[in-house]
């Protein structure tokens, strides 16, 4: 596009002390494009107190102002925008010029050497070339917070160690809306030393990358205690230590629900025992969908001398166990100001009664998703445990027999 096509009024902001420089780059701009807005301020100060950068395209900027050394007037101005698109004056200290673009102008120009349409080019130029390297900028720090995303998920989203047991799990991960970054929600699942299946979810409050880089190491802290053989009954004890140490903010909190399933217990599948920091409870899925529900303890983080009691029960030779976090049951439903909990999750999974478990958490965030009317606002966590079948077998009909709590 040349010079003299129509384009876009800019808005062009003359920081010149001196009246007739003023009036001498008000016609050269006005010769060759009548539409520019020219804004002219005498000083430093009248820019600052009147905000006049915020409001601009282009800064025309004088070098030579009263009370101005060098390249302080440059700096000033991108202090209050960095983003700001600046050409600088120069008269005859035009060896300025140099040092100016290098603070971060993007072009300079000697004053009695131009006319309108350099100095016309020179503005519209500044213009495009600040926004290309603001789109540059914002590309590369998309880059990086996908990049620092991919890392955190790889922490709190891994690969249950689970080979040699027998139990076979499934895990899901969605984020809420509208970030770029996932949140605290995290899960895992280890075979202990002693040949005990040992599983958590857990959600940090909060959404940002620091509560999600806290998420990453209480999930890791976990499997390392487990890993070490610590007795199922210290591992929140434990956790909440790491956590109090660990957390940026007091009053963060973490809730978890924990299982452990030892497969040689008495009964024909093992022994489950589950504890909750306040966390919703997982959901038998075998049979009738229903809760195994201990009595809910406080959050991690909460009080130091909290205790989380057990509920153990004996396990059947099929069964399957629901865990998640509460973004599952906190979106909307039909009925105006009511959300799903946990009565509509387990119609949900009545009604999934022969889904394939290897789809069913997908296939219940979608419908959580059509019941909200869109994307769930906070981040989804689910992981599906069940005694070990061929990836293809469905869930029992219902009816069949699971979670003996009797």
């Amino acid at each position: 596009m040349s010079a003299t096509e129509p384009t876009a009024a800019l808005r062009v902001l003359l920081v010149e002390d001196d009246p007739g420089d003023v009036f001498l780059v008000q016609e050269l701009l006005g010769e060759v494009d009548p539409t520019i807005r020219v804004t002219a301020a005498g000083s430093l100060a009248e820019v600052i107190d009147g905000g006049l950068v915020a409001d601009t395209d282009c800064v025309l900027l004088d070098l030579n102002l009263p009370g101005v050394s060098g390249l302080d007037g440059l700096r000033a101005i991108l202090r209050l925008d960095p983003h700001a698109a600046v050409c600088v004056l120069t008269g005859l200290d035009e060896h300025l010029g140099v040092p100016a673009v290098a603070a971060g102008a993007q072009d300079y120009l000697v004053k009695g050497k131009v006319d309108g349409q350099v100095l016309i080019r020179s503005v519209r130029y500044a213009v495009e070339r600040r926004r290309a390297e603001t789109s540059l900028l914002r590309l590369r720090e998309q880059e990086l917070a996908a990049a620092e995303s991919a890392r955190l998920e790889r922490g709190l989203l891994p690969s249950p160690l689970l080979a040699g047991s027998p139990v076979r799990a499934r895990s899901f991960y969605r984020a809420g809306r509208a970030r770029s970054i996932i949140g605290g929600d995290f899960f895992d699942a280890v075979l202990g030393p002693t040949g005990t299946v040992h599983a958590i979810v857990g959600d940090v409050c909060g959404h940002g990358p620091d509560e999600a880089a806290l998420g990453a190491l209480l999930r890791v802290s976990w499997r390392a205690l487990v890993l070490a053989g610590v007795d199922e009954p210290e591992l929140l004890p434990k956790l909440q230590q790491v956590l109090v140490t660990e957390r940026h903010e007091d009053h963060l909190f973490t809730t978890v629900s924990t299982v452990a399933i030892c497969p040689s217990a008495a009964g024909p599948g093992g022994e489950l025992t589950v504890r909750l920091a306040g966390h919703p409870p997982p959901i038998s899925l075998v049979g009738e969908p229903r809760p195994v529900a201990p009595s809910v303890g406080l959050p991690l983080g909460i009080a130091a001398n909290a205790s989380w009691e057990p509920v153990r029960v004996p396990l059947q030779q099929r069964w399957a166990l629901l865990l998640y976090t509460d973004g599952l049951i906190e979106g909307r439903v039909q009925e105006p100001g009511q959300r799903l909990w946990e009565e509509g999750l387990l119609e949900l999974l009545a009604q999934e009664g022969g889904a394939d478990l290897d789809s069913l958490p997908a296939r219940l965030v979608e419908r959580a998703q059509a019941l909200n009317g869109g994307p769930l606002a906070d981040d989804v966590a689910i992981l599906l445990l069940s005694a070990d079948a061929a990836p293809g077998d469905a869930a029992p009909a219902l009816g069949a027999p699971a979670v003996d709590a009797s």
